[in-house]
């Protein structure tokens, strides 16, 4: 599988830019996460100014072959047919919040069951016409797993070169709950009946129907649940292809805003591999999909919104990012003690 250089941020210029936050016209800690923020962007960035530019969000959409089993409420058509949405110009939930907050928008078909044409704007990285049924054996080879590592990585690398610094991902695809709750169990070893939620939206017979899928795919899987093999065995193409987008991110020092249940259990499959990564992720809320809560404490994430949402697509990311600007402007536009010739107070 592709290598990627990711290190932990050098901590050299922490204590001055520890010290410049500490010394801003404020007692000391008082703007709580937007400090913790403002020196996580510095860090990152290796500068006692940190800025954030040309932010895009990317949506991977690719079709799960454990629909067959009726997991999900939405039929597996929703896929094709969000991904034409998303591009309109007052198309899907993602697209208002993009446009308030100044994102770019991509949408990368991974692996969905369909053709589309080609003058949609979607960027073709189609692996496979959605993954197999992973209740009767592995979702996807090894070699369609790795693939789907490198194009995720060059998806963001293209965006790199535009000047982008902070990116978020969503994604689109019925049944990715499914694969998910997988990915957590095996990956936390939380026990798959608390890993298993509502997803689009099935009543408590539809979750109870839900759970004895899994358990029984679960049943049937013998591997030794190390990160590769939980992805190529129960993953979806859209859901590794992100994977392999964030630890390109990291690579390349950008900022991670991970979303909800799906896109932060991708950055756990990505933290197994390079624990690094997660020096470059912000959470941005606690979804109310069931067990995302749980993925969050397993991972000692903060996130820093809870509104209820499950809607997916990079949605809460998109929505915690004035958070992050707040803090790179606390600490770009606010004066010193010194420079506003205010005694200092704590």
């Amino acid at each position: 599988m592709k290598h990627f250089q990711i290190y932990l941020p050098d901590e050299k210029i922490k204590e001055e830019l520890q010290d410049k936050i500490d010394n801003l016209t404020k007692p000391k800690g008082s703007l709580g996460r937007l400090e913790e923020l403002a020196l996580q962007a510095g860090l990152i960035q290796q500068t006692l100014s940190p800025v954030l530019t040309k932010p895009h969000n990317v949506i991977f959409a690719a079709d799960h072959g454990v629909t067959e089993e009726n997991v999900s409420v939405s039929p597996k058509e929703v896929t094709w047919q969000q991904c034409i949405h998303f591009l309109k110009s007052y198309g899907g939930g993602i697209n208002f919040l993009c446009r308030q907050h100044g994102f770019t928008l991509r949408v990368v078909d991974a692996g969905v069951d369909y053709d589309f044409p080609s003058d949609t704007g979607i960027i073709d990285m189609k692996v496979r016409k959605g993954t197999r049924n992973y209740v009767h054996g592995e979702a996807m080879t090894t070699v369609e797993m790795e693939l789907c590592i490198d194009r995720g990585a060059a998806v963001v690398r293209d965006i790199n070169r535009t000047g982008c610094n902070i990116i978020s991902f969503g994604e689109m695809g019925i049944g990715n709950t499914s694969a998910s709750s997988l990915w957590m169990t095996c990956l936390t070893n939380i026990p798959l009946l608390q890993c298993v939620g509502a997803g689009a939206g099935l009543d408590n017979d539809g979750i109870r129907h839900k759970y004895q899928v899994l358990k029984r795919a679960l049943d049937h899987y013998h591997g030794n649940r190390s990160a590769q093999e939980v992805m190529h065995y129960f993953g979806g193409y859209e859901m590794v292809m992100a994977v392999g987008a964030m630890l390109q991110a990291a690579e390349l020092n950008m900022m991670i805003l991970v979303d909800g249940f799906i896109m932060t259990n991708c950055l756990l499959a990505a933290s197994r591999l390079y624990p690094e990564i997660l020096s470059y992720a912000v959470f941005g809320h606690c979804s109310d999909e069931t067990g995302h809560r749980l993925l969050l404490e397993a991972l000692n994430a903060r996130p820093l919104l809870n509104l209820g949402m499950r809607l997916g697509e990079g949605t809460g990311a998109i929505c915690a990012y004035p958070i992050l600007d707040s803090a790179v402007r606390m600490i770009n536009e606010m004066n010193s003690f010194k420079g506003g010739k205010v005694t200092k107070y704590f």
